[in-house]
């Protein structure tokens, strides 16, 4: 069990947004960053800025509160935004929250904000608070709301979003009223659901506020009488407006295509008060933010004051003595709730005054448990301070050095690093238990909203100044040179004895045959053992077990013969291997993008097995890739010959050898040019081929939606999100031939029935479905079909993208006859 006292808490949030590596590389500010933290230590208030998914966070006003008002300021995301789509590459679900978390703090990393998250699943898109409660879980999401109130105690709580009246996606709306309902329950003495609120205990904010903006809810002459900042000041220490420091930080959301203009200029920021005491002016009215709010800290006072006259940008090490003096009173003063945080900033600041570096560097990417790893421990002082490093405590080890550090001189040891046997492995902690429909279980109240957990090796530097002892602790870590990036740092990975790792994460058996799985078995620390199968019922494998014998480093490819059952079934395969007695059912995923840290996954090491049958007549497909596009692999395993085609490819071929053409997901959307073959390809529909497009947005270039297909369609915001919402059918043949499509195919479905219907449609245009989410209208866009000579033009709003990589038996075979329709 992990527990973190509020020192550590406020120094695991303060450095998770120190470098472009958070938490990774060892961060040293430049002299304007440095000076204002020396500014930042004379301000005691903090603000909480809460909404629903990564993204949703207004930046310019973080980056206002952060940097120009120097408040502790931070944003809690209620959910991971892992139910969104991913313009980068092919991770969803998990695999796409952990990107998010990490773009955000890359985010915050720049506007100078801290990260908060809840255990809140992004489970797609909502139409009402009153769903997304009841998935999410009213009570315990609440809880965990209030838990990131009572850890950042701030003054004053925004919303980005209203707490009604609006008609927005329903977990927008859940998050204001959260704010507001945890806010009330924050302040309660009797609201303690764990151990983690009995530490904390309550806290009272001033008020709750939304943050209005225009097009949401909020008129222009409402606004104009409204309670109001100005958030587009120009910062001299960091050479930009914060306009243009928010978009800088707002482009770290790459994987939802976010990049963003720099905004120079007025930026006012509106507000309406939700709960709380009344306001007038602005939404701090009859807040302080400063120490007269402690009493006894006037001594403290003087001595920042003292350091921020001292300094000197050529010689930082001038406000030592002010520093030091300030920490020693802090620590006098009783407990109160910016203690803890004020020390983190303070002895950030002496570090950095002092120009120390600290580090401790592994020889190799990964370990295990009960191994032993070569690692290098630097500190290195690059200023004239007087300072001696005391003790590194490493893993239960402490060793002892009591040097006078010399400016310049590094200070330099190699030793073994014996990884404790009970050591945490490097597993996101929202990902080790299986989730719930609304939620990422954690088990240790301590961990609970993180936006990662601390790393599984740390050292532990303490450094003295005079009488003073501080501590410093960096995580074991792993460094290489890139020669595109330059050197990168990644955490030391703690791996199990074995990962293992089925060839895919779907085996789909369109009849009754037999086919491979191979798997393969990996080894840090070397491993002998057996590999075998757990199979859903109805499902055989043979061989029972193989054995597999790996040396350090090593792996190996295991292969599985697996049997269907005749009849139509599905379920979940679990690799296991045995190694001295114990089992492992891990795999080993990194994700890796240049813009953000290495991340590591042990997924358990399953494969959904779907048996159903599809027939289909046509078998060549030329496909066209949207972004982090998985439905080509999905098709091969139903028997097609999926030829991945790019812009040039499909400009310059004959298409003739097609025998369908289908476009993923936002095809045209992430490539405009597309639509420039639209002739080349209504010529091929009219020779015979069948064009299968999938859903794009609504978010076209300024010139307008291009033409799509052979007659006018348009494309709206209509979508069904209830996966299992009721389908009315009109009778057509692509219901019919050469699979009947009946109610069986519509069970099993995932997140949602489809988005971005057609809107309008020709009339030439069959519209053969019809679905609505409770409570609405039908909605008859999900699918078109237009007959084009002796071919076929299709376009459908259906989340195919979703259904066939998680095997949904008749997502299978009504794409099959999408594909067979036509000539």
């Amino acid at each position: 069990m992990h527990r973190l006292p509020g020192v550590t808490l406020a120094l695991t949030l303060l450095l998770s947004t120190a470098s472009a590596e958070p938490g990774l590389r060892p961060a040293q500010p430049d002299i304007a960053h440095l000076e204002r933290l020396l500014d930042r230590l004379l301000v005691v208030g903090n603000v909480l800025y809460v909404a629903a998914h990564p993204d949703d966070e207004n930046t310019r006003l973080l980056a206002f509160l952060s940097n120009g008002m120097l408040l502790r300021a931070g944003y809690l995301s209620v959910t991971r935004g892992d139910g969104g789509q991913n313009l980068i590459g092919p991770e969803l679900a998990p695999g796409l929250g952990l990107i998010r978390t990490q773009e955000l703090l890359a985010a915050r990393a720049l506007d100078g904000a801290e990260q908060l998250f809840t255990r809140a699943r992004d489970f797609g898109y909502s139409k009402s608070p009153e769903e997304t409660l009841g998935i999410w879980g009213h009570e315990a999401v609440l809880a965990d709301v209030v838990l990131a109130i009572r850890r950042f105690r701030p003054d004053v709580v925004m919303t980005r979003f209203p707490t009604g009246g609006v008609e927005t996606h329903g977990q927008h709306t859940a998050s204001a009223q959260l704010a507001v309902e945890a806010v009330a329950r924050a302040a309660d003495p009797a609201y303690l659901p764990d151990a983690e609120h009995r530490r904390l205990g309550p806290w009272k904010v001033t008020r709750v506020v939304w943050n209005q903006f225009t097009g949401f809810g909020a008129p222009e002459q409402e606004l104009s009488g409204s309670a109001s900042l100005d958030a587009g000041g120009y910062d001299p220490w960091l050479g930009l407006s914060y306009g243009e420091l928010a978009a800088d930080s707002r482009s770290n959301h790459k994987s939802q295509g976010f990049g963003a203009a720099r905004r120079r200029g007025p930026i006012p920021e509106y507000f309406k008060l939700l709960a709380g005491e009344p306001m007038k002016n602005s939404p701090f009215d009859g807040v302080v933010f400063d120490w007269s709010r402690v009493p006894g800290s006037e001594k403290l006072v003087a001595e920042l004051k003292r350091a921020r006259a001292a300094f000197r940008t050529a010689t930082p090490e001038a406000a030592l003595p002010g520093l030091l003096a300030a920490r020693a009173e802090l620590s006098r003063l009783p407990d109160n709730p910016w203690k803890a945080q004020k020390l983190a900033e303070l002895e950030q600041a002496i570090f950095a005054c002092s120009g120390l570096f600290a580090e401790v560097v592994a020889d190799r990417p990964s370990t295990s448990p009960g191994a032993t790893v070569p690692v290098v421990v630097t500190a290195l002082l690059r200023r004239p301070a007087k300072v001696t490093l005391n003790e590194v405590r490493l893993a239960g080890h402490a060793l002892k050095t009591n040097r006078a550090l010399e400016a310049g001189q590094p200070f330099e040891v190699k030793e073994a690093l014996s990884v404790p046997s009970d050591t945490r492995l490097s597993n996101p902690v929202w990902l080790e238990l299986p989730p719930t429909a609304g939620q990422y279980p954690v088990s240790d109240p301590g961990l609970v909203g993180l936006p990662e957990e601390p790393a599984p090796l740390q050292a532990e530097f303490l450094f003295g100044f005079g009488e003073q002892s501080v501590a410093v602790r960096r995580p074991v870590v792993f460094k290489w040179v890139d020669p595109v990036l330059g050197e990168r740092y990644r955490r030391l990975e703690v791996l199990p004895a074995v990962t293992v790792d089925p060839d895919g994460p779907l085996l789909v058996f369109p009849d009754a045959r037999e086919k491979q799985l191979t798997v393969t078995v990996r080894s840090v620390a070397g491993a002998s053992g057996t590999l075998a199968l757990d199979l859903p019922p109805g499902f055989t494998v043979t061989p029972k077990s193989v054995p597999f014998v790996l040396e350090k480093g090593a792996e190996a490819t295991l292969a599985f013969r697996v049997t269907p059952p005749k009849a139509a079934a599905t379920g979940v395969l679990r690799a296991v291997a045995t190694v001295a007695g114990r089992t492992y059912d891990r795999g080993l995923r990194r994700i890796e993008y240049a813009h953000i840290p290495i991340q590591t996954w042990l997924p358990p090491a399953e494969v959904r097995l779907t048996r159903v049958d599809v027939a289909h007549v046509r078998h060549r497909i030329g496909y066209v890739p949207g972004p982090g596009d998985e439905v080509p692999q999905a098709l091969r395993q139903v028997g097609y010959e999926v030829t991945p085609l790019t812009l040039t490819e499909l400009r310059e071929q004959p298409l003739g050898g097609f025998q369908a053409i289908v476009f993923g997901v936002r095809a045209f959307n992430v490539e405009p040019r597309l639509s420039t073959l639209h002739d080349k390809l209504m010529g091929y529909v009219q020779a015979g081929g069948t064009v299968v497009l999938q859903y794009n947005t609504t978010s076209w270039p300024s010139s307008g939606p291009p033409p799509l297909g052979p007659f006018p369609f348009t494309i709206g915001h209509g979508r069904v999100t209830d996966e299992g919402a009721a389908v009315t059918s009109a009778p057509h043949p692509v219901l019919t031939n050469p699979n009947p499509i009946g109610p069986s195919d519509w069970n099993a479905w995932v997140q949602e029935r489809g988005l971005y219907f057609a809107e309008t449609w020709d009339e030439r245009y069959a519209v053969p479905l019809s679905m609505h989410d409770p409570g609405e209208q039908p909605l008859r866009g999900a699918l078109l079909i237009a007959q084009l000579g002796k071919g076929s033009f299709i376009y459908t709003g259906l989340s195919f993208f979703r259904q066939l990589p998680a095997g949904v038996p008749g997502a299978f075979r009504l794409f099959a006859n999408l594909v067979d329709h036509g000539g």
